[in-house]
């Protein structure tokens, strides 16, 4: 049996390469897949390898900032197909790297926590509204943190902002069934455009693992399914460590 079978998953920033990884290992599980972000070309591409596979997705253009796009959204989704069951915002962070923080503007060190906490806040609300009438869910956020790395600006003072989001969720929400996990990460080089950087990256991250190696979006995509999945029904309220041991709990 499909881990996920009969589920309705929401993934903002679904045309992504983390969130495309993720929807791809949900729809392998069964879940009905919902893919939004802000180009429909990207969302358009995840869908069809999706659907190649024998998956269901459906995409819709939606800016996971705008509050009623994002509640008319997932009550569209809810109305459709009966639930929403799981909720993954991973867009785009817009942070500024490679300055130190003394060098750094106040607007580019406050603009990925803006961003990072306004949508996590903003799609989790709306996915637990519905989660709650039916006692379960599962809210997923990316990223978590560790120990600190130099001129990555304010990308983990972002994290540790969903990270304590997160905890208060799990807080309120636990009585309701729904459960709030986070799946972290110390980089996922394979998301890397640019082969020279990505490179670079992964050097850095196998560097600091105990396994020699980094995780990949395969990787992210099992964790983020087992998450979601009723194997996974004790955890909440904590994280998933997919670090290769990068990060020592």
């Amino acid at each position: 049996m499909m881990l996920l079978e009969g589920r309705n998953a929401v993934i903002y920033g679904g045309g992504g390469s983390v969130g495309g990884a993720v929807a791809r290992a949900f729809a392998r599980e069964g879940a009905t897949v919902h893919l939004a972000g802000r180009t429909q070309a990207k969302l358009d591409a995840v869908a069809n390898a999706i659907g190649a596979s024998g998956g269901q997705a459906h995409t819709t253009v939606v800016d996971a900032l705008d509050e009623h796009a994002v509640d008319s959204y997932t009550d569209r989704v809810a109305a459709e197909h009966g639930s929403l069951d799981i909720s993954l915002s991973v867009v785009s962070q817009q942070d500024a790297q490679g300055t130190p923080l003394v060098e750094m503007s106040v607007d580019d060190l406050i603009r990925p926590v803006d961003v990072t906490t306004r949508s996590f806040f903003i799609t989790a609300r709306a996915a637990a509204r519905h989660m709650i009438r039916r006692r379960s869910g599962v809210i997923l956020t990316f990223g978590g943190y560790g120990d600190p790395w130099p001129n990555l600006g304010g990308l983990q003072v972002a994290f540790q902002a969903a990270e304590a989001l997160r905890r208060a969720l799990a807080v309120e929400l636990a009585p309701h069934g729904i459960r709030a996990v986070t799946l972290q990460t110390n980089g996922i080089a394979e998301s890397i455009s640019d082969p020279d950087l990505r490179a670079r990256i992964e050097a850095g991250i196998v560097a600091n693992t105990m396994l020699g190696r980094g995780a990949t979006l395969e990787d992210v995509g099992n964790a983020a399914a087992f998450a979601a999945s009723d194997w996974a029904r004790t955890v909440t309220a904590s994280k998933i460590n997919i670090t290769c041991g990068g990060f020592v709990d």
